[in-house]
């Protein structure tokens, strides 16, 4: 049908399909507005909004996703100021930029919380689709692109993972320089197990040492993934400043003229043989091995490729885009990743980066069926909203028999449930605004949220009315009457919500939806264990209150973020991911939220581990609890734990719950528990208003709690197992068993059996302690270039007692504790069989170039170390004295790891105050 239409437009004599763009000369030059009429223009902005949301194949949900210091936020207000959206270019050192408008954000010149914007491209009001007969990309026409900048710093990786969970593309900023880095590795690996489709951007090419082509050679090496070059950068001679851009897809050179980038030249391939004839045969390169990859990956290409007469200059740039599009958002298999090029920070790029987000990242309606759970059971939205999810939920609760007779029925009643299903959203954000309170921000899967509806909250179970709606454009709003489907926005004046919670909408204005759908659960997140803590004190009781409420806040915006009460000191103690995580959540606390306190010196969170068993320790619970009483008992019995060698816990058990580094097992065979018809487990032994559920997680709760505490230096525990036991007989007491009293005589017991291994200790005197320190163990990548490598891989190995893993390419991919990518299945690419066009200081490119820089002193390093947590605090100012300023790394909990005797002494001396 396609190669038809082609046909038909060459015999009509239409002019080649790229010269049918828009020219971004004069659809980038908005006339210039005054400071105060820009909310005006945002609102009549907003008059193009519904018509998007009727289409949702011309809307993008995408973010930019990078290392620290790539260009994100620089790329970012360049695509805001060629939209239309802003009159002038913010810059992050000036600290004017629109995305990164938090002080602390400015005075450090980093992102820190993501920030989303809203703007469409290409610019102008007018939203009809193209003519039907014609082969225009959809670069052509107004899309709206819901935007997110994401942090690059390791310390706020939780704030990249929520937003990711939202996108349905990303663009990845490479420096040009530098290439990819560690921390750009960890948010590529993130994004694929999203299965985010992904383009990539290498930038800062006018820098000295840039090399386009090193960089696509380890795009290949160390994402996992085949490099489309569909852009090649343009140095003026082949050597000389970067110019442009010369673009395989349409075969045309771009040359920016200076000033704020919005004057373009274009070339056809003919007049860059008479200007620049070394770069237009490196581009017939580039378009024959794009042509040449997809093939491999398209067998549409191949029959594209066999109708333009097996001529690669011939294939139209329609099916090249339609092609890559295709070999993106396919689904496991490896992905080709295209490549582009430019220099943001000097104007060059972003407006060709922006028309291929739209042309080839996927609409809300193209990206894969968003994994839910519901009842237990997890499967795809659509599974859900079509009835089939619920069915199978339901037919676990039915007995077997009948089962066949009954799926129409439930069918039926799960179609019944759906369609009082309004809409469904994820609150992925949750900001403290000082203006306006504290906005949700959400992505709206299914329906839609409109002003004034009642929305459940699954995760916490409670109705709250959603009284006004915005579209954010990073710090300024616009007020709205609906959130349709696939699309971004915010919600004020919800009290409870916190991130990652999931909001249901019903018809009617029905406060709660029908069972199970609510327990629907949208992509939850798995916080990380924090490894920082540092105490937080009120300047006086009057103040504490404030203080406490403050901290509620941050928890609600930031749940990476613990606060625990030291049982001895009565301290307040704030946790978090990393030093500079929780030098932010104190400029929160006291800048922006205003609490009246002060925070102490920034420690790190060690664990406690039993040497041995403490053998069993049976304890009854027997005190009023709210004025009722309450009585139980239990048996706990604690040893260590080692996922590789300890047995494996008896199958029978009533319940097994590993959660960090912990295991707890529940037995309880004397209740004899059965599973009724209704699918609901019973026992004879329990007394009223006690189910089995309510006994296993009461168990589990009061369990954890005590393993919260160690018994001899006050850390949480870590590497333990407690093996609980319930004896109806012995341990139930009628109607004075509850919930918390059995909670209670499990965190007893625990405690108790804690307290022995400090007496009880196996292969020792009595008295010897039973309990051992651990610290967490970091896997640390750091990047430094060839020069420093030696004082930093000395420094590491012999000052911090960490261990070299490895150098540069023996790294393993699985560094970054995200081993689910799906490229880590697939044999390695060979960086010799990827196309790279030659950088200004090699050889000509050839298939097997190296790609190391003949300057030997510049050519970056990667070391992989494992260091202990303790010795890298502090480290990024040693590090840059090591490299000449150059240096950079991220880190990751590994591993916890008991101390040497040695080692412990003199962490708890200096824990102590030196005593």
């Amino acid at each position: 049908m396609l190669s038809a239409r082609l046909l038909r437009a060459r015999r009509s004599g239409r002019p080649p399909l790229h010269t049918t763009f828009k020219c971004w000369t004069l659809a980038s030059s908005p006339t210039s507005l005054p400071d105060g009429l820009r909310l005006a223009r945002l609102q009549n902005f907003s008059t193009f909004v519904p018509r998007c949301q009727a289409d949702l194949e011309r809307t993008r949900n995408i973010g930019i996703i990078a290392h620290i210091d790539a260009g994100k936020t620089t790329t970012t207000e360049r695509m805001l100021y060629y939209s239309g959206f802003t009159r002038r270019i913010g810059d992050v050192d000036e600290g004017s930029t629109v995305t990164d408008f938090l002080p602390a954000e400015r005075a450090r010149g980093i992102t820190i919380q993501s920030a989303a914007i809203t703007f469409h491209w290409p610019p102008g009001e007018s939203s009809d689709a193209p003519p039907s007969d014609t082969l225009a990309p959809r670069s052509t026409y107004p899309h709206l692109v819901n935007l997110i900048d994401t942090p690059g710093h390791a310390d706020f990786t939780f704030e990249v993972l929520r937003s990711l969970r939202i996108l349905d593309g990303a663009v990845c900023i490479l420096d040009g320089v530098a290439g990819v880095e560690a921390q750009t590795e960890q948010v590529w690996h993130q994004a694929s197990t999203y299965n985010i489709p992904r383009i990539v951007y290498v930038n800062k090419l006018d820098r000295d040492g840039a090399a386009f082509g090193r960089t696509v050679r380890e795009v290949g090496s160390r994402l996992g993934g085949w490099p489309v070059v569909c852009q090649i950068p343009w140095f003026e001679g082949g050597d000389g400043p970067f110019l442009g851009v010369a673009d395989a897809i349409n075969l045309q050179g771009f040359r920016w003229e200076g000033g704020d980038g919005k004057s373009v030249k274009r070339f056809s391939l003919q007049e860059l043989d008479d200007i620049e004839g070394q770069l237009a045969q490196e581009l017939r390169r580039a378009r024959v091995a794009l042509v040449e990859l997809l093939s491999e990956h398209d067998d549409t290409m191949v029959e594209k490729f066999l109708d333009s007469e097996e001529d690669h200059l011939m294939v139209s740039s329609n099916d090249i885009l339609d092609s890559l599009r295709r070999c993106l958002l396919q689904g496991k298999e490896r992905k080709v990743i295209p490549i582009f090029a430019g220099a943001s920070f000097r104007n060059i790029g972003v407006q060709p980066l922006l028309d291929n987000v739209v042309n080839l990242l996927p609409s809300p309606t193209e990206t894969p069926d968003p994994e839910v759970s519901i009842g237990g059971v997890k499967g795809g939205l659509r599974r859900l909203l079509s009835g089939d999810l619920l069915v199978e939920e339901k037919e676990k609760q039915t007995p077997a028999k009948g089962k066949q007779k009954a799926k129409s029925a439930l069918l039926a009643d799960s179609r019944k449930a759906i369609a009082q299903l309004q809409g469904c959203a994820l609150a992925f954000k949750v900001v403290n605004d000082a203006k306006r309170g504290v906005l949700v921000y959400v992505r709206v899967y299914s329906g839609s949220l409109d002003r004034g509806s009642l929305l459940f909250n699954t995760n916490l179970n409670v109705s709250e009315r959603a009284p006004r709606l915005l579209k954010m454009y990073a710090n300024d709003a616009v007020e709205v009457d609906s959130i349709a489907e696939g699309h971004i926005g915010v919600v004020v004046g919800l009290k409870h919500t916190r991130t990652g919670d999931t909001l249901v909408a019903c018809t009617g204005g029905k406060a709660n939806p029908p069972e199970p759908l609510n327990t629907l659960q949208l992509r939850p997140i798995d916080v990380p264990p924090p490894v920082f803590f540092a105490s937080v004190e009120p300047h006086s009781l009057s103040e504490e209150k404030k203080m406490q409420d403050s901290l509620a806040m941050l928890l609600r915006e930031d749940p990476s973020l613990h606060v625990s009460v030291d049982e001895d000191s009565g301290q307040t103690l704030l946790s978090g991911m990393g030093e500079l995580h929780l030098e932010i959540a104190r400029d929160r606390l006291i800048n922006d939220l205003k609490a009246k306190a002060s925070m102490g010196r920034i420690e790190i969170g060690y664990r406690e581990c039993p040497l041995g068993p403490s053998g069993p320790v049976t304890k009854t619970f027997d005190k009023e609890i709210a004025g009722r009483k309450g009585k139980a008992g239990c048996t706990a019995l604690v040893e260590v734990y080692d996922p590789e060698i300890s047995p494996t816990p008896d199958p029978d058990a009533m319940s097994i719950n590993t959660t960090n580094g912990n295991q707890i097992v529940v037995l309880a065979p004397e209740l004899r528990i059965e599973t009724n018809k209704k699918g609901v487990e019973e026992s004879p032994f329990l007394p009223t208003g006690v189910d089995v559920e309510t006994v296993r997680s009461a168990l589990q709760n009061g369990c954890l709690a005590a393993l919260a505490r160690g018994p001899q230096f006050t850390f949480p525990m870590h590497s333990t197992r407690v093996t609980l036991t319930l004896d109806p007989t012995i341990h139930l007491f009628g109607n004075d068993t509850t919930a918390a009293s059995l909670s209670a005589a499990a965190r007893l017991a625990t405690s108790t059996a804690l307290a022995n291994l400090l007496s009880n200790s196996p292969g020792g005197p009595s008295g010897r302690p039973g309990t051992s320190l651990m610290e967490p163990v970091m896997n640390v990548i750091i990047s430094v270039d060839e020069a420093s490598l030696g004082a930093v891989v000395h420094d590491i190995s012999s000052s911090r007692g960490g261990h070299i893993v490895s150098l540069d390419e023996d790294m393993p991919i699985t560094s970054t504790d995200l081993s689910s990518d799906l490229g880590n299945e697939l044999p390695p690419i060979d960086p010799s069989k990827i196309y790279a066009p030659p950088d200004p200081f090699q050889s000509p490119s050839v298939a097997g170039a190296s790609s190391t820089p003949s300057v030997p002193g510049n050519r970056p390093r990667t070391i992989t170390a494992k260091v202990p947590l303790k010795e890298m605090v502090g480290y990024l100012k040693h590090l840059r004295s090591l490299s000449a300023g150059r240096g950079t790394f991220v880190m990751s909990v590994d591993r916890f790891e008991r101390m040497s005797a040695p080692r412990q002494k003199a962490v708890l001396t200096e824990l102590r105050g030196g005593y």
